[in-house]
């Protein structure tokens, strides 16, 4: 069939977008434009995931203000032409929502499926339809544990129009997954397509693995050599617009003018910026990264900035990164410290007002001349204060603040339940130390300071430090142990040094192993009989999640004191059940050793995590390398001069700790933490973990491909793919594949897949059941039936064709409406086929070309009359959407509007941006319409011999 602009074609795998227009056919790719759902997609020519939208004589068309019925069809120039009566539609100018079913005439002559596939269809129709509509869509297979404060930042923040946010969460507490949540369920709901995620170059590769292996969203990483790639082949193509998700260092982009502005203008749904707090302003000046990202904000409506870096070390910094957020609102530095000082006075109050302390007269003055116009709350503030007032209070003053629309913190003492750290750190005695190995030790402080680390000799066979590692092994036998070093050069020597002097199983994790790799290195750590002594490089612990251990080995210190802090964030997170053991040596008299007294008496970073430690860095960093270079000479004076370095950075540390506590917006902290309706998304996760009959229902639905399953575990499966019936399986490409439905599991095992609706290979094996036949047309012998009885039961699907950024499915999905009618075009929705009948009819032999004109001569009508009764049943669903979108959206409409009176943090685009979602969900939802998908015809045995 030749290809032609204006073909029309729906997608077999997302009929919901409606009817599509061939735009354009660019060497072996095609275009097809889904104007209505707003979607444009491109697809390989020769295996396009779509059909022709041919209509035939005896159906109905509509388009230009009209409908009519097919009753003449030409083709002119590779178009086809219907004409009905006096009426004529070219198929370019047809309605993108169309009745296209084949069912029936699959039933007709006679190529039906057993009757039990027809079942296991509707049942999938429904599945869809429930999971589509739940609040956790898109993140129901997310490895990620169901932590109340990030559920709570996640589920706000995707439902916010639009969204433009600040995660500042303090470090560890898991700002990445937040924004990963956000991400996944913003791209499986439709509202973001095209995304963007800017990072410092050290953490790129961190993002990546960690959307992919949570989130299961393949990103592209771009750099210069990618863009140089794609301009090459396509000199005039902005390398940008190339993919729709793309990860790239904010270094790489603002060091280059040209690459700045095709990103800039290559569109986007979404920017997300991690490490915010490098982006460098002042009133007067702001570097190339922030200038970027300045205009990224300007022209893409979602922006999301994260930062742990508290507001009280630097309110231009703070006042810099809102303004990126909503310029209009922080437009002017001084009037925002003005602002932001008068929030001082209520967040004490309010911090008052949560621990259930006694306001006093001052505070009741503050909260009147605050709160008294509101005539409820000047009647709390003139009576008694119990808990009940006291929480009234504090929404009013939630409600008020200033950056709670904007920024989420949440703190570790907030939020609890980390373990305690405990330091078992140890001094070897450096005068046992030759000459060599001094100048080796000092060789790798050098090298370890440096961002890429050179390659320098390891002499790790006679090392000291081996003997105080092994020995701390063999002593706690039981223990696993995770040991971090600075580079992948250090795992290498470490383990070849290991496997030679001592028996112990041993497995390494770096950034030169593939992923597989190091699944399998990290599953056999985790495994109880497997590796008691993980090896892993800087690079290649980042992300990932060891707490099923507690004790973590530092084999060298990094500088940075967030290195440090990431490194034992590996182990110290949430959910933890141990004390974190952190073991640490250095010789005494060595540039190490002063490193490891800084960190321990300076900034206690082995106790604590010091939420300044970037800052303390900055302040004394220089000095510090100097100073442990002196130290490790012997120089004289060396010692005094370190110990008075590390007494300053510990009275620093100390007045920033109390600057930053005294300094804490305790409202913005309990806005975080004390959002109504926001228990949605942890319910929905836990009832999806919890529904072992969706666990069964996945693996029916892998044997109708022919993918085999045993049990490996309590809700882990290998799958075998070894009968695979289809090369368009997603999935299982190499071989047998482990999976697993417990999230527990997939929490410790990263390489299994958690197997959810929303995963890939689950997602995509329903859209390639439901885009095929398989099971849309049976026939059914019911001997249970009265004589002489026939029935038609028809599956339609309630289909609302819209711009996907709506994200309908949340009010209607696609919805299976199931219609059953008699001979006599009377309802029979009561009935249900038993499950003995239906086993008995795979083994009724039925010569179905006898009853052709039998059926040709009942389907007819009782489809047209089935066909009515689905619309009337559509108009019910339609209803109940409405309501629900009523509900929702316009009682948060309402709640915007007298919140925007007393809360000059919400943005008119806010209340606009509702307003335009209730006019286009209110105008869309309507024009839904039933579509036929699947039908059956259903008769007693002796109705047989009336053909």
């Amino acid at each position: 069939m030749a290809l032609v602009p204006g073909q029309r074609y729906i997608s077999n795998a997302e009929p919901e977008l409606g009817l599509g227009t061939l735009i354009r056919i660019e060497g072996r790719s095609v275009q097809v434009l889904y104007a209505t759902a707003g979607v444009l997609r491109q697809y390989a020519a020769h295996s396009a995931p779509i059909a022709r939208a041919e209509f035939r004589i005896g159906q109905k068309v509509a388009g230009k203000g009209i409908s009519f019925t097919i009753d003449r069809i030409d083709e002119e120039e590779g178009l086809l032409v219907y004409h009905g009566g006096s009426k004529t539609l070219n198929e370019a100018e047809l309605d993108d929502t169309q009745a296209i079913s084949r069912a029936d005439e699959r039933l007709i002559s006679g190529r039906v499926d057993r009757a039990d596939r027809f079942d296991f269809r509707q049942e999938a129709l429904l599945r869809r339809a429930r999971a589509l509509r739940s609040p956790a869509w898109g993140l129901e297979s997310a490895r990620v544990d169901l932590i109340a404060h990030q559920l709570r930042v996640a589920e706000i923040a995707a439902a916010r129009q639009p969204l433009r946010i600040l995660l500042a969460d303090e470090v560890g507490l898991g700002k990445t997954i937040e924004a990963g949540m956000i991400l996944a369920r913003l791209l499986a709901s439709g509202r973001a397509g095209r995304v963007l995620v800017l990072l410092p170059e050290s953490l790129v590769y961190q993002w990546f693995v960690e959307l992919l292996r949570r989130f299961n969203l393949q990103f592209s990483l771009f750099d210069e050599e990618r863009c140089e790639s794609i301009e090459t082949s396509d000199p005039g193509r902005n390398p940008f617009q190339d993919e729709q998700l793309i990860i790239a260092s904010i270094g790489f982009l603002s060091g280059s003018t040209k690459r700045a502005t095709q990103v800039a203008e290559a569109g986007w749904d979404l920017v997300i910026v991690d490490e915010a707090h490098h982006l460098a302003w002042t009133p007067d000046s702001a570097s190339a990264e922030y200038a970027l990202v300045e205009i990224l904000a300007a022209r893409t409506a979602g922006l999301i900035l994260l930062t742990a870096t508290p507001e009280q070390l630097g309110r231009s910094g703070h006042f810099a990164r809102l303004r990126l957020l909503d310029p209009a609102r922080y437009h002017d530095l001084d009037s925002y410290v003005a602002e932001a000082d008068g929030y001082a006075d209520l967040s004490a109050i309010a911090g008052r007002l949560s621990d259930g302390e006694t306001l006093s007269t001052g505070d009741v003055e503050e909260l009147s001349r605050r709160l008294g116009e509101d005539p409820q709350l000047a009647s709390l503030l003139a009576g008694p204060m119990n808990a009940a007032a006291s929480n009234t209070l504090l929404d009013a003053l939630i409600d008020r603040h200033g950056t709670g629309r904007v920024m989420f913190r949440n703190r570790r003492a907030q939020v609890g339940g980390f373990p305690h750290r405990v330091p078992k750190l140890v001094t070897l005695d450096g005068s046992e130390l030759d000459d060599a190995q001094r100048q080796h030790l000092l060789a790798e402080f050098h090298a370890d300071l440096q961002s890429k680390a050179p390659e320098i000799e390891l002499p790790y066979a006679n090392d000291p430090r081996l003997t105080w590692l092994l020995g701390m092994v063999d002593q706690l036998a039981a223990e696993k142990f995770l040991l971090i070093c600075r580079s992948q050069a250090k795992v290498l020597a470490l383990e070849e040094v290991l496997r030679t002097r001592s028996g112990i199983k041993v497995a390494r994790f770096h950034e030169g192993m593939s992923l597989l790799q190091r699944d399998r290195n990290a599953a056999y750590f985790a495994d109880a009989d497997g590796a008691r002594l993980l090896l892993c490089s800087e690079i290649g612990s980042e992300g990932r999640n060891f707490q099923f251990a507690h004790h973590l080995v530092l084999w060298d210190l990094p500088l940075d004191p967030d290195l440090l802090e990431q490194r034992i964030g590996r182990l110290d997170r949430i959910g933890q059940k141990h004390d974190i053991i952190v073991h640490a040596c250095a010789f005494s008299g060595t540039a190490q050793h002063a490193l490891l007294r800084w960190y321990d008496i300076g900034l206690d970073a082995f106790r604590g995590s010091p939420s300044d430690g970037r800052e303390l860095l900055k302040r004394y960093g220089e000095r510090l390398v100097a100073l442990a270079e002196q130290h490790a000479h012997g120089g004289e004076d060396a010692d005094s001069e370190l110990d008075a370095l590390i007494g300053e950075s510990r009275a620093t540390h100390e007045e920033l700790s109390a600057l930053v506590n005294a300094g804490r917006d305790r409202l913005l902290e309990l806005a975080s933490a004390r959002q109504t309706n926001s228990d949605r998304l942890r319910r929905a996760l836990a009832d999806a973990d919890a529904d072992a009959e969706n666990d069964e229902f996945i693996l029916r639905m892998f044997e109708q491909f022919g993918i085999e399953n045993e049990e490996h575990a309590p809700r882990t499966v290998v799958l075998d793919p070894e009968y695979l019936s289809t090369d368009g399986f997603p999935g299982l490409k190499d071989g047998p594949q482990q999976v697993t439905f417990d999230r527990g599991i997939a929490l410790a095992r990263e390489d299994l897949p958690l197997l959810r609706m929303d995963h890939p290979m689950v997602s995509g094996a329903i859209d390639l059941l439901l885009e095929g036949e398989h099971g849309n047309a049976s026939f059914l012998v019911d001997d249970g039936q009265p004589a002489r009885t026939a029935l038609l039961e028809c599956i339609f699907v309630l289909t609302c064709v819209a711009d996907r950024k709506l994200a309908i499915e949340r009010y209607l999905p696609p919805l299976p409406l199931r219609i059953v009618v008699d001979t006599r075009l009377l309802p029979r929705h009561d009935y249900q086929p038993g499950a003995e009948c239906v086993k008995r009819s795979t083994e009724r032999a039925i010569e179905y070309s006898r009853y052709r004109k039998l059926l040709t001569k009942l389907v007819k009508p009782m489809l047209a009359h089935a066909e009515t009764l689905a619309r009337e049943r559509a108009q019910i669903e339609i209803g109940a959407a409405l309501k629900s979108i009523e509900r929702e959206l316009g009682d948060e409409h309402a709640r915007l509007v007298a919140l925007a009176r007393v809360n000059p943090a919400v943005r008119a685009e806010e209340i606009e941006a509702i307003d335009a979602e209730l006019e286009a969900l209110r105008t869309a939802i309507p024009q839904a319409a039933p579509r036929l998908d699947a039908v059956r015809f259903i008769c007693s045995a002796d109705f047989l011999n009336l053909a």
